[in-house]
């Protein structure tokens, strides 16, 4: 009996394959294949398109492998400049905008990565000497870093436009100007309401404003050839989605590499955030949201912390997904992340400066204290342990004390 189930599963699958065969490129194998290969159920729900409402991972993957497929057909010459920015591999030492703006390396006047970056004195390096000795060389306060995902709407909040704004550059610039180290810039219309257009606006408005905030391009990407749209736009780097792209992660890594355009891989679960280190991924995004069942799972990343080495490393951590207080944030920064990603909470909301300020107008234990009981105290930017505000806590130091 379970041979025939099975049997049966994989003869519906073949006929959404058949289906999906005039949308999906030639050369791209079926995401519902891929789940019998792999030997995972597939539900009802797992096969449910967006011919029975708003459209799910499911269908927006095959969505954009069809349009893919006509942008590739309409960029196929060799002098295209979309496949010349995929085609010539950077020369020299390679510009890593994004990740400066994720460790916020500007903001530390000794960090040699620091292009105005001072000498350290006499006392400093002698202590620097003594916690090499003892094991300690990278146990120093960190920074955290605010990421603004910039977007009308969302697959995870299906039929609801929460934010009206005329273009996502003018968005990103006023991000950046209240702080911001890192914006995403949608550019799925479809999904999230934006396209390459206002990308490449918001790279020039936030070029005008600093050279040190990164501009990060975010689609649904399927195809390497939206590695080469993003290098054109002059984006600093670009999402990829693990449990959308499954082995082929590598692929798109090395491409990326090549070509200079820095990588953030979104990943959820233990499995794909091994895949992304295994990869050699060294920007890692963990969200709290399943891409594959829309499910928002508030404490997932705080659980999957323990999974990256400790501050300083070569691995750079963010996390976000349904992040709506300045809480949530800083737990996700208190367990060791490097940065938080907020999107909706921000979008049209007079709530930006203060979630920037909460991340930014402070520094933090290094994350290998982050299990040592310490997420309540908070220090100011010089180090200093902070009198206030705590949640629930009076302190001379809150707006409201005197009233």
């Amino acid at each position: 009996m379970k041979k025939t189930h099975w049997l049966f599963t994989l003869t519906l699958a073949c006929i959404l394959c058949i289906a999906n065969a005039f949308l999906a490129p030639p050369s791209t194998k079926c995401h519902l294949c891929s789940h019998i290969i792999n030997h995972e159920p597939i539900t009802s729900s797992k096969l449910q398109s967006s011919r029975n409402g708003a459209e799910d991972i499911y269908g927006a993957v095959h969505r954009k492998e069809y349009e893919m497929k006509r942008l590739n057909a309409q960029h196929a010459s060799l002098s295209d400049p979309i496949r010349m920015a995929m085609g010539y591999a950077q020369e020299g030492i390679e510009q890593k905008r994004l990740a400066a703006a994720l460790r916020r390396v500007y903001d530390d006047p000794y960090n040699p990565a620091n292009p105005d970056a001072k000498e350290k004195s006499l006392e400093q390096l002698e202590r620097e000497e003594k916690m090499l000795e003892n094991g300690l060389a990278e146990a120093t306060m960190r920074r955290g870093s605010f990421i603004v995902d910039i977007k009308r709407r969302s697959l995870s909040y299906p039929r609801e436009q929460f934010a009206r704004y005329d273009d996502a550059s003018l968005v990103a610039e006023a991000m950046v100007r209240l702080g911001a180290d890192v914006v995403f810039v949608n550019v799925d219309y479809h999904s999230y309401g934006g396209d390459l257009g206002e990308l490449k606006s918001a790279v020039k408005a936030v070029r005008g404003v600093t050279n040190e905030a990164a501009v990060v391009m975010k689609d649904i990407v399927v195809d390497e050839i939206q590695l080469g749209l993003a290098k054109e736009a002059g984006a600093d780097g670009i999402v990829l989605i693990a449990s959308v792209l499954g082995p082929a992660l590598d692929n798109f890594l090395n491409l990326a590499t090549m070509i200079g355009l820095e990588v953030i891989v979104e990943c959820h679960t233990y499995n794909e955030v091994k895949a992304a280190l295994d990869a050699l991924a060294t920007n890692i995004m963990v969200s709290n949201r399943d891409r594959i069942t829309g499910e928002l799972i508030p404490d997932q990343a705080v659980k999957l912390a323990g999974m990256f080495p400790g501050s300083g490393g070569p691995i750079i951590t963010i996390a976000g997904g349904g992040v709506t207080n300045t809480d949530q944030m800083k737990k996700l920064l208190a367990v060791g992340y490097d940065g938080v990603v907020v999107g909706k909470t921000v979008m049209g909301s007079p709530k930006a400066p203060e979630f920037i300020r909460a991340v930014r107008d402070r520094t933090l234990l290094p994350a290998e204290f982050s299990q040592w009981g310490l997420d309540d105290v908070e220090f100011d930017v010089d180090g200093n342990v902070m009198s206030g505000p705590k949640k629930g806590i009076p302190s001379a130091s809150d707006d409201d004390v005197f009233l």
